[in-house]
């Protein structure tokens, strides 16, 4: 059985790093003359960097006018004229030309892997509704040979006029003689057309696996959607990229991630027999971003006999593992104190047992393996917290590999406000997508009831009660991108500017906080904080630079900045094209 790809090309040549000195004339601000006989005393600086606004996300100096890296490490950060000794020769200057610089952005919650297979894959992201769903797979299966497997993903049907899943009935109108797999938006659901549940043997008299649900017609027949660990068995019917393929798609992915502005992704999920390909990868120049990897529960031992596992080059490092307590609040599948309220027969999906979860934190304490948890519902995060809480109970401090666990929730969407102080107090990181808010925010309310919102993504309320935040996007169940988490973060509001009164708009973070929300908050909770995360003299050189000013243009305007130019240790690794010539002639 052969998985369709519908290959997307990408730019590649937009990926690559651009040679010479760029944009503007390269000159200092004053009339300071550059000697460059002088520099036996102050070796070159291989990158300079003025003419815009530089963001630090370092409280100390907020802001500096120039930047000066040198081997991979900021040498230099403060006034411009302080800059021009750092000047020689073969030094590139970069001209910001009014573009604002930052610290690297890292998203702190994706999938990599799935990133690259959404360029390769049927990209459901933008269907607007079940005949439009048809319409789209029905296109793709013109293309297919015999015997190829459909699969997308990316649907959701919060905003479709349908006002419902859709079902293997759907699907089989469009496509009936090919296996149709498509994943909904959030990974927790997928929905199947007939031949695929007749190929995977689901049947009115399957029992759905621990941690899932088979959703039914009337008469108890299968309706083709698939919850939670329910989809397994529709996911073995398709042939997964392995090889040189899977590597292939990882490092396009990471390339995507790079043109967007991020210079770190902290990896979620990853099989521990990927880990080798991944530093392969970046030891082969291909992975133009850091990678900081969970991998899948089942590679524990590896990780805890390693940790930390870096790659040669500094680039990958492994100390994490990814664990599941719930599913997702769009499919009904995250574990609710209460009912859900627009299903209350139904409060969701708790996945691990205590004992078994309890164990595994224990151990990872002595072990010093990182343990991060997918936890979305109040019950699930409630539930997490106690477990964590059991664990240190059981591990006293000097037993510990660590003196900071740093374990994360990864979500921390819905949480009872009673529990919000308890990730301060237990040293927990609450891991959040800001993105989830500003579309989850439309259906929340039918699931869960105003009330419950009160602790919905609740982002300034855990920072004020001093819990650690970092942000990602949860890429690709969203688009991954920087600007849009940043967006979402400081607007609370719609990408159209719709904020519902039952948004919370209190929860907003500041720009200042926003902006360390994707680059020291992510450092600290990857124990990198003294090398990553803020602009610094001796710090890596990582660096996001966009067109406009983030920090200071109006809301609305933070979306439509462009990415210019991402450097990670130092080196390009994207630049948009004539990005800073454009510029100046503007």
């Amino acid at each position: 059985m052969r998985v369709m790809k519908l290959v997307l090309p990408l730019c590649l040549s937009m990926l690559a790093a651009c040679g010479g000195q760029q944009g503007g004339s390269g000159a200092p601000a004053d009339d300071t003359t550059l000697d460059f006989s002088s520099q036996d005393a102050i070796p070159a600086a291989d990158m300079v960097f003025w003419g815009g606004p530089i963001y630090t996300a370092n409280d100390a100096q907020p802001q500096v006018q120039a930047v000066a890296t040198q081997a991979g490490r900021i040498v230099f950060a403060g006034p411009q004229a302080g800059a021009n000794v750092w000047v020689g020769p073969d030094t590139r200057i970069v001209d910001l030309n009014g573009a604002a610089m930052y610290p690297g952005f890292t998203d702190s919650h994706v999938h990599i892997l799935g990133v690259g297979t959404r360029e390769r894959t049927l990209n459901l992201d933008d269907v607007t509704s079940i005949p439009d769903l048809q319409a789209r797979i029905s296109a793709a299966a013109e293309e297919l040979e015999p015997g190829d497997a459909l699969y997308g993903r990316g649907w959701i049907e919060t905003h479709w006029p349908d006002g419902r899943f859709p079902d293997r009935h759907d699907l089989d109108a469009a496509v009936a003689d090919h296996i149709v797999v498509l994943t909904r938006a959030d990974g927790h659901a997928a929905v199947v057309n007939s031949l695929a549940l007749e190929q995977a043997g689901i049947t009115a008299d399957s029992v759905a696996p621990d941690g899932g649900e088979i959703l039914r017609e009337d008469d108890g027949e299968p309706s083709g959607m698939l919850i939670d660990a329910a989809q397994g068995a529709a996911y073995a019917l398709l042939e997964l990229p392995e090889g040189d393929l899977r590597a292939d798609i990882y490092a396009d992915g990471a390339a995507v991630m790079a043109s967007m502005g991020w210079t770190g992704g902290h990896d979620m999920s990853v099989p521990y027999s990927d880990v080798a390909m991944i530093e392969a990868l970046a030891e082969a120049g291909r992975l133009p971003i850091r990678d900081y990897i969970s991998v899948n529960p089942d590679g524990y031992a590896q990780v805890a006999a390693e940790t930390p596992r870096i790659a040669a080059n500094g680039r990958v490092i492994t100390r994490a593992i990814k664990m599941y307590m719930d599913g997702a609040l769009g499919s009904r599948g995250a574990a609710l104190l209460e009912p859900y309220s627009d299903r209350p027969e139904s409060s969701g999906l708790l996945f691990p047992e205590g004992d078994e979860m309890v164990g595994v934190m224990a151990e990872a304490l002595r072990s010093g393996v990182q343990v991060n948890v997918h936890a979305i519902g109040d019950r699930g995060n409630r539930q997490l917290l106690d477990w964590v809480e059991e664990a240190l109970a059981a591990v006293p401090p000097e037993e510990r590999a660590l003196p900071e666990h740093r374990w994360r929730d990864e979500h921390s969407q819905i949480i009872n406000p009673a529990d919000i102080p308890r990730f301060a107090e237990l040293g927990v990181i609450a891991s959040m997508q800001p993105s989830h808010a500003i579309g989850d925010l439309y259906f929340a309310p039918d699931r869960l009831g105003e009330e419950r919102l009160d602790g919905a993504y609740a982002w300034q309320s855990l920072l004020d009660a001093g819990a650690h935040l970092a942000g990602g996007s949860d890429a690709p169940v969203e688009k991954g991108d920087p600007r849009i988490e940043f967006y979402a973060a400081t607007a609370r509001a719609s990408l159209g500017g719709f904020q519902g009164d039952d948004w919370h708009a209190d929860e907003a973070l500041s720009r200042a906080d926003a902006l360390k929300l994707f680059t020291a908050w992510p450092a600290y909770a990857s124990f990198r904080e003294d090398e990553l995360g803020t602009i610094e003299e001796g710090k890596i050189a990582d660096f996001t630079i966009f067109s406009g000013d983030i920090m200071t243009i109006p809301e609305a305007e933070i979306l439509t900045v462009e990415p210019w130019m991402t450097v990670v240790d130092g080196a390009v690794t994207y630049e948009a094209p004539d990005a800073f010539q454009r510029s100046a002639e503007d």
